[in-house]
């Protein structure tokens, strides 16, 4: 794939001075020194007096003045209309009509700030406006050909059903600069380009957005996303090198196609819950610390500062539930699906804020909306630091697995943590040791050579419940009788009594071990 760089901006002002041809006529800026770096869109030679009336921004006027000479009133007049028709600059060829820089000019242009410069030597105009007029139109051509590229580019994507990252990766390698995805609350809903650019733009993101995003000034260009009279995001290049012509019409193609990939539906989640399910599966992971990530969480609407963290684990609720039910109890906080059916949610509280009864009221809202559907709702401590949060979902995640298999059978609290997993979580902790795993490999040999799913949901649920025949029979919704003839052959598969403590123990923790394994 070709590597594409962003086209050399407009010529500005001070490049077109310093062009060979312009230097040969000797030029000396008498006025508006400050504005150089203005752009040049175009480049006139013209003699008229009023010639400002045609002018529509942007152009740099080539003149002798002859009309002019004389009349300082005229002179002044001039400028002034230079200055309101938005000229880059003005070109005074010096001659018969002006042997030296007219003051009238000189003051009136540095009370504008227009650039005024003079030509100490007979120049011919033609060739500077030949030269400057091909480089623009290079310019602009190139501009037109690297945006219909990225389009190309980028429809070829969404076609292929390539994800919202695969299109920001996209953007950015052409712009060559960090890209940003907001929501009109300047919510960061994805990212791209160089990781530690990316991060100084997050860094203080909110406060930026809103200063710079609106405009584009320092390289910052936006464009707008929506459809049918409803914008409800923006996309912004952040730190742009290249010219904001250029620039505009890159990031126009890329509101394009994300619009686009947004009407197709593409993904399964939206694009919030991406930007959710990223963050919170780096702090998972642990391979970044938590402290780089701090940026993309504050950016992503996650209040960070001299709060308390709660890391939880839900399962059974999908990451669209959880975060209707944040917004209807007022938490902020984010959620994201993890691998599996597990979905993590990371609570934002404040210092004086009960975390306990608020994760608390949080479970038991869950499970009012759940019914009779089951639900875990795994805690890890609250964290004062962010950079604890990490260990504090994987300590969530270590609950909600080790209590997945039996949820149902087992007496569980609203919220579950550590303490409350016991045995079940050692033992979780423990599955990939080969001492444990031949350890239940050896124990369940029995059930396991000839696999009767049946008999081993009935020994797990039995087990579960402390040998409770009656509740065993009611969870699987069959007779006494017909429990018995299951649990006699079981104790026939494995040659054990399970009315014995020891040999029904070591076979509970053969089987919590195998489930683990398992999962």
């Amino acid at each position: 794939m070709t590597t594409w760089e962003p086209p050399a901006p407009a010529l500005s002002v001070r490049q077109v001075l310093a062009l060979e041809r312009v230097l040969a006529g000797e030029p000396e800026v008498v006025a508006g020194a400050g504005r150089l770096d203005r752009p040049v869109r175009w480049v006139h030679v013209a003699e008229a007096a009023d010639v400002g009336v045609m002018l529509s921004g942007g152009e740099m006027v080539l003149t002798t003045g002859v009309l002019l000479a004389g009349d300082e009133d005229k002179q002044t007049e001039y400028v002034r209309s230079m200055h309101r028709a938005e000229a880059s600059a003005v070109v005074l060829g010096l001659g018969r009509a002006f042997p030296a820089p007219p003051e009238a000019m000189r003051r009136a242009a540095e009370r504008c700030q227009l650039p005024l410069v003079v030509l100490h030597r007979p120049f011919p105009f033609a060739q500077l406006t030949e030269e400057v007029q091909s480089r623009l139109v290079r310019s602009k051509f190139a501009a037109v050909s690297l945006s219909e590229a990225v389009r190309t580019e980028l429809t070829a994507l969404i076609t292929t059903g390539a994800p919202l990252q695969r299109l920001l990766d996209e953007v950015a390698r052409h712009s060559a600069c960090p890209v940003v995805v907001a929501n009109l609350a300047h919510r960061v809903l994805g990212t791209a380009g160089e990781r530690p650019a990316v991060d100084d733009v997050l860094r203080d993101w909110e406060r930026v957005a809103r200063q710079a995003g609106g405009s584009e000034g320092g390289g910052w260009i936006r464009a707008e996303l929506g459809g049918r009279g409803e914008r409800w995001g923006r996309i912004v290049l952040c730190g742009y090198r290249g010219d904001t012509a250029t620039g505009r019409l890159l990031a126009d193609r890329a509101a394009e196609a994300l619009v686009l990939h947004r009407m197709l539906g593409g993904e399964a989640c939206s694009w919030e819950e991406q930007s959710a399910q990223s963050l919170l599966t780096d702090l998972v992971g642990g391979v970044v610390p938590a402290r780089h990530l701090l940026p993309r969480a504050r950016a992503a609407g996650l209040p960070v500062n001299r709060r308390t963290f709660v890391p939880l684990v839900v399962r059974g609720r999908d990451a669209a539930r959880l975060d209707r039910v944040l917004r209807l109890l007022g938490l902020p906080g984010l959620v994201a699906g993890l691998a599996g059916t597990a979905t993590a949610v990371l609570l934002s509280l404040a210092r004086d804020q009960d975390a306990e009864a608020l994760t608390a009221h949080f479970a038991a809202r869950l499970r009012a909306e759940s019914g009779s559907a089951p639900v875990v709702v795994a805690a890890a401590g609250a964290r004062t630091s962010f950079d604890d949060v990490p260990a504090g979902l994987r300590e969530a995640r270590h609950v909600a697995d080790a209590v997945a298999d039996s949820a149902a059978a087992l007496d569980l609290p609203p919220v579950v943590r550590l303490r409350d997993v016991h045995l079940r979580g050692l033992v979780r902790l423990l599955r990939d040791d080969p001492q444990v795993q031949s350890f239940a490999e050896r124990e369940l040999d029995g059930l396991l050579c000839d696999p009767d799913e049946d008999l081993l949901s009935v020994l797990r649920t039995y087990l579960a419940t402390g040998r409770n025949k009656s509740r065993t029979a009611q969870l699987h919704h069959v007779s006494r009788p017909a429990l018995y003839r299951r649990l006699e052959a079981i104790q026939v598969r494995l040659g054990v009594d399970l009315d014995d403590f020891e040999q029904a123990a070591s076979v509970h923790i053969a089987l919590l071990a195998h489930d683990a394994q398992q999962r």
